[in-house]
């Protein structure tokens, strides 16, 4: 890894009008390159620092693959197990038909949902959950509004296609019953406490006050600029949901915690082991097969990626010119976020920015930083 090479791309970021950059990259549980620039809030003149905190969004999602994990080690949840077991609702499913109709259809597993072929969208408007809002207003729950999505038909069998949705959500819901616990009261328990994350929490609707929460921008397409927007998270859906799939804001000395313990076959600097090894390597397994490869690909721009447990692994770096090496594994955010690890080497990286709708991340700055890991 050539640091040089990291500080002139990271530079050459400012000319993309992005507020601050903010990355760790560590080997064996030390940190062998930190870049830190720019503001958190910009207007207000105030720097980004060690404590500010992003809105990491879909990142959350590798945080609940890691607790979904946990459970499967334990025995108490095989990938293999209907969703039904668990959650009732969702026992009697419908499917949508090419006529524009509905059917009955197949189970969906636990593995369904892990892997995003669950037919589930990610349609926060969706009727069901619309009418649990209407009903239990803020107080309503993550296992309230998770029976809520299968109210209305599934855009395809589970197990057939790849689609990016609430499926992660779902597993949230799966862990609370399991464990008897809030989704947040687990993570806190099992990952957050073992491996010494304090600045990791749930962001809770329109909680913008935070005073280490950077101000969110989102990329205004019409002016071709990078724009102010507000600091809440649009996925927590009520003051008791918690978001299994994106809900989450931490600051990146947190993340590279658990990016650190992943990358170290599941074992953190605190000595805490969270994951087995054999755990890492199921999420690194590709649960795709060709026609949801070509889903993720022509929706995501994901090519030559599979998706394991809830986040993507590089199988192919030669189809798309990568230097990088196949095996890594990892999952990013909808403000720009991304998490990079690759275990034969104990390497991670967490890169975190706070812009949304910004495609310039995925297509060009992720692989860019997965690459150079590599150079």
């Amino acid at each position: 890894m050539n640091t040089k090479l990291f500080d002139e791309y990271l530079d050459s970021l400012e000319s993309q009008g992005i507020p601050s950059i903010d990355v760790r990259i560590k080997k064996d549980h030390e940190e062998i390159y930190r870049y830190l620039k720019g503001d958190a809030d910009p207007i207000n003149g105030v720097k980004a620092v060690d404590d500010t905190r992003y809105l990491v969004f879909s990142m959350t999602k590798i945080q609940t693959m890691t607790a979904l994990m946990q459970l499967v080690e334990a025995g108490k949840i095989s990938l293999n197990d209907d969703v039904s077991k668990y959650l009732p609702a969702y026992g009697k499913l419908s499917v949508k038909t090419a006529d524009g109709g509905t059917a009955p259809c197949g189970p969906m597993l636990i593995k369904h949902l892990a892997s995003m072929q669950s037919g589930l969208d990610y349609d926060l408007a969706r009727p069901g959950i619309v009418k649990t809002l209407e009903k239990y207003g803020r107080k309503a729950t993550t296992r309230q509004i998770v029976d809520s999505f299968v109210e209305t038909p599934l855009e395809f069998e589970p197990g057939t296609h790849f689609l990016y949705s609430l499926s992660h959500d779902v597993i949230a819901a799966v862990i609370e019953v399991v464990s008897g616990m809030s989704f947040g009261e687990y993570l806190k328990k099992n990952i957050w406490e073992p491996l010494g994350m304090k600045d990791t929490s749930f962001a809770k609707p329109m909680n913008d006050n935070d005073p280490m929460l950077a101000r969110q921008y989102i990329w205004d397409d019409p002016s071709k600029k990078i724009i102010p927007m507000d600091s809440s998270c649009c996925y927590q859906l009520s003051e008791n949901y918690e978001s299994g799939g994106a809900g989450l804001m931490s600051t990146s000395r947190d993340y590279s915690l658990l990016a650190d313990a992943l990358a170290c076959y599941g074992v953190g600097k605190s000595g805490k082991r969270i994951l087995s090894e054999q755990s890492i390597n199921t999420i690194r397994t590709n649960l795709l097969g060709a026609d949801s490869r070509k889903d993720i690909e022509m929706t995501m721009g994901r090519k030559g990626y599979g998706y394991g447990v809830g986040m993507q692994i590089l199988m192919e770096p030669e189809a798309i010119g990568s230097t990088a090496k196949p095996g890594v594994f990892g999952w990013d955010g909808a403000a720009g976020a991304a998490t990079i690890m690759y275990p034969e080497e104990h390497l991670s990286l967490v890169f975190m920015i706070h812009v949304r709708n910004y495609g310039y991340s995925y297509g060009t700055i992720h692989p860019k930083l997965r690459d150079l890991l590599f150079e």
